[in-house]
């Protein structure tokens, strides 16, 4: 019995120790950074800008895969669900991912338990934009349209429950305007027919609207961040042109499993911060029309937690105006 007993209380010491020492060796293989969704997006690009120069910092390559489908949270679960040891890590769009932990339909997983945060990644301003056709010159114009023609002016985005649908759903609440929402299967399409006229606006990322300025059949009325956007800088921001309480970003961040020794996630961040510090990260991100915004992990875990909040209120608030 006595040989059991101590058998028994050295294995618990050996599962102790082990959190800290796989700590001490991490990493001793490559990392993969998985985005929840297909090649050629915005998640996909933040995660490509900053995983070599991670690798680099942390002595391993960092593997971007994607595993898209069910608007990002196929890959997110998928994360969620793995081991925590610091080698299969989260690339999110945290306002998506926030937005469906607050819908009816949620995902198999709690986002807000289910990751630690690491480091912001990039933070990309949106833009409200129109159909050329539309008589609107700036926010205000738009708003008393909308107000004179209830429920008839359309508002198009990337999908139900994306962070496009719900910066439409913050500013209806927010003005107390009412549009009429056609979803469609990703950026792409919606920007197809606003650039056609079937449809009458957008609050969509400025990568998938600033290719389509030149054509001369789109108006950016405004941006949605606190700050006007770098790549735009004679562009007001709508909280400028009195859309108060307004203020909305694309924001991506890198996140790992709940249970993730604190010393590898310390470490990533560090990676991160120094990545964003280069000016080839900083230049690779304003191209996409985004700032690099690497961040502590405590800074993080705050962000993450004040967007599910937030996007409940909205979910709630926009349910109740129907």
């Amino acid at each position: 019995m006595k040989i059991l007993l101590r058998l028994a209380l050295a294995g618990a010491a050996l599962a102790l120790a082990a959190g800290p020492a796989a700590a001490d060796t991490w990493p001793s293989k490559p990392v993969r950074m998985v985005v929840p969704f297909p090649p050629g997006g915005a998640t996909d690009a933040a995660a490509r800008i900053y995983a070599q120069h991670l690798g680099d910092e942390i002595g391993q390559p960092v593997v971007v895969e994607n595993k898209g489908g069910a608007g990002g949270e196929i890959g997110a679960e998928y994360v969620a669900k793995s081991a925590p040891d610091g080698y299969t890590l989260l690339m999110g769009a945290v306002g998506s991912h926030a937005i469906h932990a607050a819908l009816p339909d949620k995902p198999g997983y709690d986002f807000a338990t289910a990751f630690v945060g690491v480091s912001m990644a990039t933070s990309m301003p949106m833009a409200l934009a129109v159909n050329a056709s539309v008589p609107a010159r700036n926010a205000q114009e738009l708003i008393a349209l909308a107000k004179r023609k209830p429920g008839t002016l359309t508002f198009g985005s990337a999908g139900n429950g994306t962070s496009q649908h719900m910066a439409g759903e913050l500013f209806q609440v927010v003005t107390g305007v009412r549009l009429m929402h056609v979803p469609y299967r990703g950026s792409g399409p919606a920007i197809t027919d606003l650039l056609g006229g079937q449809i009458d606006l957008v609050i969509e990322t400025l990568p998938a609207l600033l290719p389509q300025l030149a054509s001369g059949k789109i108006r950016l009325l405004g941006v949605t961040t606190a700050t006007r956007a770098t790549a735009l800088p004679d562009l007001p921001t709508l909280a400028e042109q009195g859309v108060k309480d307004y203020s909305v970003a694309t924001a991506y961040a890198l996140l790992a499993p709940a249970g993730t020794p604190q010393a590898i996630v310390d470490r990533l961040s560090e990676g991160m911060r120094k990545a964003a510090a280069l000016p080839a990260v900083r230049q690779a991100a304003l191209r996409l029309g985004a700032d690099a915004v690497a961040t502590t992990p405590a800074e993080t875990t705050r962000v993450l937690r004040q967007e599910v909040a937030r996007w409940a209120d909205v979910v709630r608030l926009s349910a109740a105006r129907r």
